[in-house]
């Protein structure tokens, strides 16, 4: 049988037995600056949905840069359609470059936002991607629209809150 006793002077932190401490956090003001950019370049679907609600003016455009087809399935409410493809084209047809614009696509696992955002930022407009895609919009339970009228889902639970509109993030 082997006996252990405890060292007098443990180590101020102990050494990180596991992938989430491997390698160490960052500095607050290191990660005060990270998370700060962040925001600089996403908003979430729930922000997006309580600006466009308040009516008024929302301060920016919200540009769906999916195809057509998927456009009819499902967008939106006063969104703008304008495909990633198309943007180098028609953005100064269809967006002032004095206004912020906010691109979605379809969700998590799709980079079609990120790809129109480069592309806006390229030509000179400022931009942000909305996190989640249109598949958290409809998740949330937001309205949408499709090409046979308008739609809503119920919320689910696991993307917000049963009992209020308020997530408290």
């Amino acid at each position: 049988m082997t006996v252990t006793t405890p060292l007098a002077n443990p180590p101020a932190t102990p050494p990180a037995t596991n992938g989430v401490l491997r390698v160490a956090p960052a500095a607050p003001a290191d990660a005060a600056a990270h998370f700060r950019a962040s925001l600089v370049f996403h908003a979430d679907a729930s922000d997006v949905a309580a600006a466009l609600g308040a009516g008024g003016d929302p301060g920016f455009v919200l540009l769906d840069s999916r195809s057509t087809e998927s456009w009819d399935q499902g967008h939106i409410p006063g969104a703008v359609h304008l495909p990633t493809a198309l943007i180098a084209e028609q953005a100064a047809e269809v967006l002032d470059k004095d206004v912020p614009v906010v691109t979605y696509c379809w969700g998590p696992g799709c980079n079609g936002a990120t790809r129109a955002a480069l592309a806006l930022a390229e030509l000179g407009y400022r931009v942000k991607e909305m996190l989640g895609g249109f598949e958290y919009w409809a998740r949330e339970g937001f309205p949408f629209e499709t090409w046979q009228g308008p739609g809503r889902r119920d919320a689910d639970p696991l993307t917000s809150p049963v009992e209020t509109a308020e997530c408290g993030c």
